[in-house]
């Protein structure tokens, strides 16, 4: 008889590189009011996902389980939800950054957080999405208001929020400049880009004038130096948090704007994900599946730094 009091979850109880993982049974949660029990049949893993692990980030010290997409099946109702019912597909991503613990066989999560699952792709592909799709939603759309025709530059464009951005800066009728390596480049045609540039070999600063937006996925001194490739009245959205103040006073010199942000769960950015999805304008490339168990060897891939599209734990 299977025990229905427990499930099987990574957790790790101290900080470091992904041997602190392991795969340990704990209780499983219930349902409050207005949330839902989610049997998780995929979740993706992200940079935030192996930052956490390495320095804690926004939740401190351990022990806790990470993972924010999930993609699954209601399992349970709380009190008061009147989205869903147990058996509906749902996918979607948990509030950051403390609503973290999809990378387990059962989360909770609002349930405002999810929305139906398109029945056009499995639960891996769908697992994959909800994070980098709000981030680049969030960014594009409701930060930088992307509008048809008008040029936006993607750094690191091969990447999981920067292979989502193209798709969905493409479905808003944009122009769409992708930094990659040489390599990724027939990657980055295949999915929209109309100028792909070879960040190794060419400083974007040069090759780049005249642009509306630019989405930051990289910090550092590419935020500031990606204000010189703007427009008057352009803006920079970068999705790192933190950084130099340096970035918004070169803003205010320059005639341009810059924003930092974090995703935030959104039903209605979800909303407009799966919508993107059903049109067969999105679509999430996959660069690796890995059992629930051997989320230490996704861990290590994503530490690399080089993967094209996301990577996903999948639960039986």
């Amino acid at each position: 008889m299977s025990d229905v009091t427990t499930m099987r979850a990574i957790r790790q109880n101290v900080l470091g590189g992904p041997e602190v993982l392991e795969e340990v049974r704990v209780p499983r949660p219930a349902p409050r009011p207005n949330e839902v029990l989610v049997r998780v049949r995929a979740a993706g893993v992200n940079p935030t996902d192996w930052k956490h692990r390495a320095t804690g980030g926004f939740l401190g010290e351990p022990p806790f389980t990470l993972g924010w997409d999930v993609s699954g099946v209601v399992e349970r109702t709380g009190i008061g939800v009147a989205l869903f019912r147990p058996g509906d597909e749902v996918f979607g991503m948990l509030p950051y950054p403390f609503g973290h613990g999809s990378h387990a066989e059962y989360v909770t999560a609002p349930a405002r957080a999810l929305v139906l699952k398109p029945a056009g792709i499995d639960h891996t592909r769908a697992g994959a999405l909800p994070l980098v799709s709000l981030t680049a939603w969030q960014a594009l759309v409701e930060r930088a208001g992307l509008r048809p025709g008008q040029r936006v530059l993607i750094h690191a464009a091969a990447g999981g929020v920067g292979h989502v951005a193209v798709q969905i800066a493409k479905a808003r009728g944009a122009y769409v400049i992708g930094t990659a390596s040489a390599g990724k480049h027939g990657f980055l045609r295949g999915i929209g880009v109309d100028e792909p540039i070879d960040y190794r070999t060419t400083d974007f600063t040069e090759a780049v004038r005249d642009v509306d937006v630019v989405l930051d996925t990289l910090g550092g001194d590419h935020s500031v130096r990606s204000l010189r490739v703007l427009r008057p009245g352009g803006i920079v959205v970068s999705i790192l948090p933190v950084g130099s103040d340096d970035f918004f006073a070169e803003a205010e010199r320059l005639g341009v704007r810059a924003i930092r942000m974090l995703v935030d769960a959104d039903h209605h950015g979800m909303r407009a994900v799966a919508g993107l999805v059903e049109e067969g304008r999105l679509r999430a490339t996959i660069a690796g599946t890995f059992p629930l168990a051997e989320a230490a060897k996704a861990h290590e891939i994503g530490d690399a730094g080089r993967t094209t599209g996301k990577l996903v734990l999948l639960n039986d």
